[in-house]
């Protein structure tokens, strides 16, 4: 049975409405004063005076002034050399660390969850344990282990006869892929044990009654019904290498084949704290921002579709 509702009651209902907004703003009022201070502003204001830049008059005993050039700016980190080979640094970085790294996480993963795994909770925990430490502690752990007299390991690399030097383009690029390596297959060990809990008994059972081995359900059955977990994780991997900064900076010290501008994070810091031209540094940053926003929407699209 229907009960018609008072005017009375309907103003009740409209204050609850607007009592009940107003303690929702209320609540979300420090998350948007910090966003917008934090995020917002200064993203507005690197688009401002990425439209400068300064200029010294005279001998440079005048000062520096800003004047307005437009998207010339934008247009010059198109055109510079410096800035894009940071991009080919990294994609030789990505092509030497993913499949290395997203490789050897999927085989530990598939072994931790084998029927003749033992101690399982140990093992998890301890492939786990590099990933706590900081990029940046991890950054001078290594150094002290790829510097020659002080570290063991060079020390028992040397006497098997082979020389230690990381001033060539590729012994950085395998010394930082080493390092990534180790820092974070830990991480997507678990992130690939946790997806293989969830392939169904029933079709490993239905596999084991038709005769298949444990090494083909791991590869043919497992590996397969978490390609969704593995597609993911290699794209956030590379979204993740795009933004490399502290440790090439560190290892710059031991390798004349890192320069300030190796990645596009250092040439953006080079370019901002070194040569102190601001408003270069404001528009590559927001186009390096640009592109990892972009990577990142590629990353979610595809995510959904591989999961769907």
């Amino acid at each position: 049975m229907l009960t018609a509702t008072t005017p009375t009651q309907s103003k009740a209902a409209r204050r609850l409405r607007r009592r009940s907004g107003t303690h929702a703003l209320l609540f979300l009022a420090p998350f948007f004063v910090l966003f917008i201070s934090f995020t917002i502003a200064p993203v507005a204001y690197s688009g401002f005076l990425s439209l400068f830049t300064e200029k010294t008059s005279g001998l440079g005993f005048g000062g520096a002034t800003k004047a307005f050039v437009g998207p010339a700016n934008y247009l010059r980190a198109i055109q510079d050399a410096g800035f894009l080979s940071g991009f080919l640094n990294i994609a030789m970085y990505c092509l030497l660390y993913i499949p290395v790294m997203i490789g050897s996480a999927l085989v530990i993963a598939l072994l931790l969850d084998s029927a003749a795994a033992r101690a399982k909770s140990f093992f998890r925990l301890t492939f786990y344990l590099p990933n706590i430490v900081p990029g940046l502690i991890a950054a001078i752990i290594w150094m002290y282990l790829y510097t020659p007299g002080i570290s063991p390991l060079v020390d028992v690399f040397e006497t098997t006869g082979a020389t230690w030097d990381l001033g060539s383009q590729m012994a950085a690029l395998f010394s930082l892929s080493n390092l990534a390596i180790w820092l974070h297959t830990g991480y997507n060990v678990i992130l690939f044990y946790a997806a293989l809990q969830a392939v169904p008994e029933d079709i490993l059972e239905a596999a084991t009654v038709d005769g298949a081995g444990a090494v083909r359900i791991a590869l043919a059955i497992k590996a397969r019904m978490i390609s969704g977990a593995v597609t993911v994780a290699t794209l956030f991997t590379v979204v993740g290498a795009m933004q490399l900064f502290a440790e090439p900076l560190l290892l710059k010290s031991l390798s004349r084949a890192i320069d300030g501008g190796w990645t596009p994070n250092m040439f953006i810091f080079q370019t901002a704290f070194d040569r102190h031209d601001f408003g270069y540094a404001a528009a590559t940053s927001l186009m390096f921002a640009v592109l990892i926003g972009g990577l990142s929407w590629a990353v979610t699209k595809l995510g959904s579709k591989v999961n769907s």
